[in-house]
This record gives structure tokens, C-alpha cells and sequence, in this order.
């Protein structure tokens, strides 16, 4: 492999705000910083949540940084195509208010009628999280990826 490698970041919300979630699909854990974008909601029947624009509210969660091509792929893969991946501008809360250009995934379906409320990432902890993890277990092992330690 030849040239510059490409560093992305990307904002993650909702079951990707889980470390071990993390570590399964990339098999480390890259540097984070707090962030919020505009607006979430929650999936009727699911356990995970979808962003969609919206002029109301925000959505808490964090950058991913030092993301490769080959790890952006893995994330573009696990959101599937119920998501798109999109550039957007989040604000960083862990510094001085700092703003950034990053990638996220927002739902396709933005009419979505299922759409609602919202999503409470210490209740899927305790709620979801565990069958989650066993999921997305079972999705790295269909992609072939390297074995996480967890």
C-alpha cells in the first residue's frame, strides 16, 4: 500500500457511544471527545436510535478520531443502508465550545413515520446493551475482522 493514509472523524451517537461496541468492530478503542449535533430520535421497536435534521434540539455523543478508510468502511457496513453517512459541523463540549467538521450517520428515511421521542443511552445500557453486544459480535465475525478482546 502506497501513498498518505486518510484520517477521518466521525460523530457517533447512540450504541456506538459504548466503548466495547467500539473495540468489537475496530478492535481499539480511538481518541474521543464529547460533542453534540442537532437533534435525535428514537426508532419505534428498536434499540437504537436515529438522527434526522431537526431545529429543536441536540444530540449528545462523540467524535471518533484517527478513523482509517478500512475502519470507515467497517462503520459504513454496520449502519447499513438504513443510514447515510454525512459531513456535518459538531460542537466539542470537553473543550472551549470548539466547533468541527466530522462525518455521522443520519437516517435515510428522513419521513420516516416510525420515527419519535427519544433515546436514553443509560437505559439501553442497561436494557440492550448485552444482546447488542452479541450482535455486532456476531457481524465482525461475518466480516472477517480481527478478534477484540472483550
Amino acid at each position: 500500500m502506497s501513498g498518505t493514509v486518510t484520517m477521518h472523524s466521525v460523530f457517533v451517537y447512540g450504541s456506538l457511544m459504548a466503548d466495547d461496541v467500539v473495540r468489537l468492530l475496530l478492535n481499539r478503542i480511538p481518541q474521543t471527545a464529547s460533542a453534540t449535533l442537532p437533534d435525535l430520535f428514537s426508532i419505534k421497536g428498536r434499540v437504537y436510535p436515529a438522527i434526522i435534521p431537526a431545529k429543536s434540539d441536540k444530540v449528545s455523543g462523540k467524535v471518533l478520531f484517527g478513523i482509517t478508510d478500512d475502519e470507515l468502511n467497517v462503520l459504513d457496513e454496520f449502519e447499513d443502508v438504513e443510514y447515510e453517512r454525512e459531513n456535518v459541523q459538531v460542537l466539542l463540549t470537553d473543550s472551549s465550545d470548539e466547533k468541527l467538521q466530522t462525518k455521522t450517520y443520519v437516517w435515510a428515511k428522513k419521513d420516516d413515520p416510525d420515527l419519535y421521542g427519544t433515546w436514553d443511552f443509560e437505559e439501553w445500557k442497561q436494557l440492550h446493551m448485552e444482546g447488542f453486544l452479541k450482535m455486532t459480535k456476531e457481524f465482525a465475525e461475518e466480516l472477517n475482522l480481527p478478534k477484540s478482546e472483550i
